[in-house]
């Protein structure tokens, strides 16, 4: 429990050092030169969405890393569309996103699933605007899992 109390303690003084919008995870890009950080409502700083989204995940009892994750799974998603507002985004902007994660990012099935979840709980939940269904995803392949299987003749060689 200390452990995750130093680490909150240690993020909300590096939250406050920054002025990212989602200054989390910068995803290992450059840090942005917008000056201004994304409010609750487009052109509005305050209240910031960073913190909203984190204190909603704490109070919901979310792991530290899965809040990093989604973190980072939103960072990406707005950087994808060059900072605009996820109020103004709708379900073919989170289709695109996602799809592209399937063809250009190369994702796996899982990850693909979390950069959807995450993005449907900052609609759902933080800015209380649900989408309504995200249809038409391209998904990531599984990787088809084939048992191994010996011939007669190799069962008895190792036998």
């Amino acid at each position: 429990m200390l452990k995750i109390l130093n680490y909150l303690a240690r993020l909300s003084v590096w939250v406050a050092s920054t002025s990212e919008p989602f200054p989390h995870c910068n995803m290992g890009t450059q840090p942005s030169s917008r000056s201004s950080v994304l409010g609750w409502f487009p052109g509005q700083g305050s209240p910031r969405l960073y913190d909203s989204l984190v204190e909603i995940m704490r109070a919901r009892h979310f792991s530290p890393r899965t809040i990093d994750a989604y973190v980072g799974w939103i960072t990406r998603y707005l950087k994808f569309y060059e900072g605009r507002h996820p109020r103004v985004l709708r379900e073919d902007d989170v289709n695109r996103f996602v799809s592209h994660l399937a063809t250009r990012g190369k994702v796996a099935a899982a990850t693909q699933n979390q950069a959807l979840a995450a993005i449907l709980f900052l609609h759902k939940v933080v800015l209380r605007e649900p989408l309504d269904r995200v249809e038409g995803i391209v998904r990531a392949r599984r990787p088809r899992r084939l048992p191994v299987v010996l011939q007669r003749t190799e069962v008895h060689s190792i036998l």
